[in-house]
């Protein structure tokens, strides 16, 4: 299970295990493809690849979830993938497909650790089971400060597989890493995350997928920036394009875009501020003329609950609704101890 990121140094993991004589005979490619220049939602075929000549079978195309048939004739499955420690990335959704297909048949998945750039906090309201689908099928917060290898663990140890099932899992952790760690990821996790900035504002932008805000898909600055053409009177100007491999046919397409310029936040900002940022997020509905259509349907996905929306309808301010995440998110910390492979972050601002 792999895709462009899954790298040792400059070289792919699987042209490695094949120097090596091991006898690799399928890949299994996530959202993006198998090299990491497919669309954000674009349905991925399985096919050949190229260079190595091995089927690829897209887990983001007619199914997400392996069938039995995918994993016949195997001995082992090998996840290596770099995640971003956020609920609604699909990476974990897919992680949990394959846990899941491997538990039924009994098959062996070694999950190959990496760090999680965002793992230094945990933050957001924790999804409701009712608001359960791809991006976000567990009751975790949107940043939960986990590797996905110790992700993997929770969702064995937790039993959230269908049916209580658990799956022969194995970890193997990363040397050196703990979550104070400032991990700046070597290569792009998808296209429309090109730096770290933009993995950094991730967790806070994501919430706009679910409105009428662009985020910058279409431009050269993708969650780096938010606007819409309503937004006369702020500063910044912006106007999505096609981006061949990144976005093809992005939201508010060739339309002028007035908004904010987010791409001068420093790593110091994140760092010590350890937490989502919601005054864009209230203070773009505030701003936005036309507020019974601000929202779409995506948006309570994106958040795990329909309270999100409200709160922001109301205009709570953001102390009352971090309070409202509170119980949830300390509920979720306990859990999350108990898989933790490294040592932990020395602060989280939730937990104050």
């Amino acid at each position: 299970m792999a895709n462009h990121s899954t790298t040792i140094g400059e070289a792919h993991l699987v042209d490695t295990l094949m120097a090596l004589d091991v006898n690799v005979t399928k890949i299994y490619s996530p959202e993006h493809g198998f090299r990491g220049d497919g669309d954000a939602g674009e349905l991925i075929e399985s096919h050949f690849d190229q260079k190595t000549a091995l089927p690829i079978i897209s887990l983001y195309g007619n199914k997400k979830k392996p069938s039995h048939a995918d994993f016949d004739s195997i001995d082992v499955v090998v996840f290596d993938i770099q995640d971003v420690g956020i609920r609604y990335y699909t990476y974990i959704s897919t992680m949990h497909y394959v846990m899941e297909t491997c538990a039924e048949i009994n098959l062996p998945l070694i999950v190959l650790d990496r760090p999680n750039p965002n793992g230094f906090y945990v933050d957001g309201p924790v999804l409701e089971p009712k608001y359960k689908s791809f991006v976000g099928m567990h009751p975790v917060p949107i940043v939960h400060g986990m590797t996905i290898g110790e992700y993997a663990k929770m969702v064995n140890g937790e039993r959230w597989l269908n049916d209580s099932l658990q799956c022969k899992l194995t970890v193997i952790p990363c040397k050196n890493y703990h979550h104070d760690s400032t991990y700046v990821l070597p290569i792009r996790p998808s296209p429309n995350l090109p730096n770290q900035t933009s993995i950094y504002l991730y967790p806070s932008l994501g919430f706009f997928e679910g409105t009428s805000i662009s985020i910058g898909r279409g431009t050269d600055f993708p969650f780096q920036v938010f606007g819409h053409p309503s937004f006369t009177e702020m500063p910044f100007e912006f106007t999505p394009g096609r981006r061949p491999k990144a976005s093809k046919n992005p939201p508010l397409l060739g339309e002028l875009c007035h908004g904010i310029n987010l791409q001068d936040y420093q790593p110091d900002y994140f760092l010590n501020l350890k937490q989502i940022n919601l005054e864009w997020l209230l203070f773009a509905y505030r701003s936005f003329p036309d507020k019974d259509n601000f929202f779409n349907s995506y948006f309570n996905l994106l958040a795990g609950n329909n309270t999100l929306k409200q709160q922001v309808k109301q205009n709570t301010d953001e102390h009352t609704i971090r309070m409202s995440w509170k119980p949830g998110v300390e509920k979720f910390m306990l859990i999350r101890k108990k898989y933790l492979l490294y040592p932990d972050f020395t602060k989280n601002q939730l937990q104050k």
